[in-house]
């Protein structure tokens, strides 16, 4: 499923709150296909971990400290990363288990001559049963924005 059709503004909202340190909640920003719920599902289920729900929250003080204050980019980059770890072709890492992972197979060219598959890390406990976007990462970014 691609992105809510206010998320891109939340996420925008969210993180220019973050940078200017006022006030933050969790807000909702898509949901999980079926395929990819019953993927993390599954391998938690062999981590004997209880299954999560398809809605996905967004918090974004990890992935600014990450992606905007050490590795440089702005703001609308890190949305085109969410954007884009966020669509329905996103593949869950089940091999990567105990941490939830899912990954864009599509290489993605961002504005600094990369060719990236974004990915995606969500804590399942905190906001349980629903799944936060705690970080994106654009693999493949061997060059990286000037900060």
């Amino acid at each position: 499923m691609p992105l809510y059709a206010d998320a891109p503004d939340v996420l925008r909202q969210q993180l220019e709150q973050i940078r200017d340190r006022q006030a933050i909640r969790v807000v909702p920003i898509d949901t999980l296909t079926t395929a990819q719920l019953t993927a993390i599902n599954a391998a938690r289920a062999d981590e004997r971990l209880r299954p999560i729900i398809e809605e996905v929250v967004f918090f974004g003080r990890h992935i600014y400290k990450r992606r905007i204050v050490e590795d440089g980019y702005k703001i609308e980059d890190v949305i085109e990363q969410i954007s884009s770890v966020m669509e329905s072709v996103s593949v869950v890492l089940a091999d990567l288990a105990p941490m939830t992972i899912m990954e864009n197979p599509n290489r993605r060219a961002d504005r600094y001559s990369n060719f990236v598959r974004d990915r995606a890390v969500f804590e399942c406990s905190a906001r349980y049963p629903r799944p936060e976007l705690f970080s994106v990462i654009p693999k493949g970014d061997s060059t990286k924005p000037s900060k």
